[in-house]
């Protein structure tokens, strides 16, 4: 949902982790909607933003509950600014490597519900990855739904909108990035060395990576497999690999 304030369009975030990791962010802020009488730390989130200057406006929780996108404000909705993707993807390699980090990168190949994209951006953040990239067409986008299934953690990992994936993909190898396919017909993850510089491609829910997509990894993995069920949710599978990704990274320290 994106409503209109005085400067323009707005974004709601909804929720008391995500409203306070976008106060933390220095996103602008042009209101807060809130519920009367939180207690805890929703009501710690409100101290805190009048002391930032924010403008906060009590409603009952009908209010909440007809402006609300997710269905999950927990008492705390916040007007900010519209979400703004990263552009220098050059950039965030290089700074990467100014930490003495090797770059970490998660390549979204057309996922295409909010809810796996706020959850894989949230485990990327959690595992250290640099930056999400994802296709500007036939693709989630940063909404509230997926600020509110990140937890806020698009307020702190860059998400890079790129016309071409294939193209994105080139450009990380001209970085020298290796890039690793997640496929139910690759090598175990076990058996593979995750440790160095490295771009992580996630497929779709329904069809797993695009085959030209595919012909630009370098190597694919895939997660062992022991029950009747052969695949797993993208946001699951996402998470698995990129926790053994930053095994692999803590073991070689």
């Amino acid at each position: 949902m994106v409503l209109t304030g005085n400067n323009g369009e707005f974004d709601l975030v909804e929720g008391r982790n995500p409203v306070m990791e976008v106060l933390k962010s220095g996103r602008e802020v042009e209101r807060i909607y809130a519920a009367k009488g939180l207690q805890g730390a929703g009501k710690r989130i409100i101290e805190q933003a009048l002391d930032m200057g924010v403008r906060v406006e009590y409603s009952d929780r009908g209010m909440l509950d007809s402006i609300s996108v997710t269905g999950s404000h927990q008492g705390i909705i916040a007007e900010v600014s519209k979400f703004r993707y990263s552009e220098d993807l050059e950039g965030i390699i290089n700074g990467a490597r100014e930490k003495g980090e090797a770059p970490l990168v998660i390549i979204l190949d057309k996922i295409t519900d909010p809810h796996n994209l706020g959850a894989i951006i949230r485990t990327a953040n959690c595992c250290g990855a640099h930056a999400v990239i994802i296709p500007r067409r036939n693709s989630a986008g940063v909404n509230s739904t997926v600020i509110k299934a990140s937890a806020g953690a698009v307020e702190h990992i860059p998400v890079v909108q790129v016309t071409n994936l294939v193209r994105a993909i080139e450009e990380l190898k001209g970085m020298g990035l290796w890039i690793a396919g997640a496929d139910m017909e690759g090598e175990s993850m076990y058996n593979a060395d995750l440790k160095g510089a490295l771009g992580l491609v996630i497929g779709s829910e329904g069809k797993g990576i695009s085959r030209l997509v595919k012909e630009k990894c370098d190597f694919i993995v895939s997660i062992p497999m022991k029950g009747e069920i052969s695949s797993l949710n993208a946001s699951v599978a996402a998470g698995v690999l990129m926790y053994e990704i930053l095994r692999h990274r803590l073991q070689s320290k």
